[in-house]
């Protein structure tokens, strides 16, 4: 099995585990579960906001550790402060080292959350919105066309807005209406190989209506300047903040460098 299939069999059993351990009449009664959810696709189109989806992420498989001590509320409150358009957390365990703790921390925030993990049962999507998030990822290379649309549409019924995420020409058949954003993730999830160019060879075939978000291997503002020129209106980033000591100083810096190449 490639790292894809190992990631989405332990998924399975861990998801059947946390059924027993937390029931869905359980998930309702949280706190986060009855507010009013924010639209990415509203602060993507902010004059104000970066475009931006700055991630806090642990480590991964291909990289390992990439930042074990930088605390989730003080980062992403950081990120929120300098502009991101949303922000992203990993809440796998056993692959990227998040929980959902880490989005119930995140939560401080009056900017969007997304839940990155590999969702592959509606009982996730009710773990998302009982812990604050406002957007879902849903990866088409680990789901039938069926069942995406079949997520999806539960998550447009808890009042979650939907970024499916594809990685070649094929996965576009994904797209459906229940969908909100497009993600073209530059990382080939089975070799974990990076080319921007991935994005920008599929870009034309997004519906216009979809707002495409440019995923992985971003660490220059001249790539955010392409990707944008190209019709991106999103781009998310997490390693190039994560992997430095101070991930706050590092995503404001980056901040400063594209207003300047903005305004240049």
């Amino acid at each position: 099995m490639n790292i894809l299939d190992t990631i989405i069999a332990a998924k399975r059993s861990e998801v059947a585990s946390r059924k027993v351990q937390t029931t869905v009449a359980e998930l309702e009664k949280r706190p986060f579960f009855g507010r009013a959810t924010l639209s990415v696709k509203e602060f993507l189109i902010d004059p104000d906001r970066t475009g931006i989806i700055a991630e806090f992420k642990r480590r991964s498989p291909s990289k390992g550790l990439i930042n074990g001590t930088a605390p989730v509320e003080k980062v992403t409150a950081a990120y929120a402060a300098h502009g991101a358009s949303a922000i992203s957390v990993l809440t796998d365990t056993e692959f990227f080292g998040g929980s959902l703790n880490d989005l119930v921390q995140a939560r401080i925030n009056s900017v969007p959350l997304l839940r990155k993990d590999f969702m592959i049962d509606e009982y996730q999507l009710l773990e998302a919105k009982a812990s604050g998030a406002d957007l879902i990822l849903l990866i088409a290379a680990c789901l039938s066309r069926a069942e995406t649309r079949q997520l999806a549409a539960a998550a447009k019924k808890l009042g979650l807005e939907v970024l499916l995420e594809i990685h070649n020409e094929e996965e576009l058949g994904h797209v459906c209406e229940e969908v909100d954003l497009v993600g073209v993730n530059n990382r080939n999830l089975k070799t974990f190989s990076v080319d921007i160019n991935t994005s920008l060879q599929l870009i034309n075939q997004i519906p216009p209506e979809k707002p495409a978000i440019a995923e992985s291997g971003i660490s220059e503002v001249d790539s955010i300047v392409t990707l944008r020129q190209a019709g991106f209106k999103g781009f998310l980033i997490g390693e190039n903040f994560m992997k430095q000591p101070d991930p706050s100083i590092a995503f404001a810096d980056f901040v400063n460098q594209l207003k300047a190449k903005q305004n240049a």
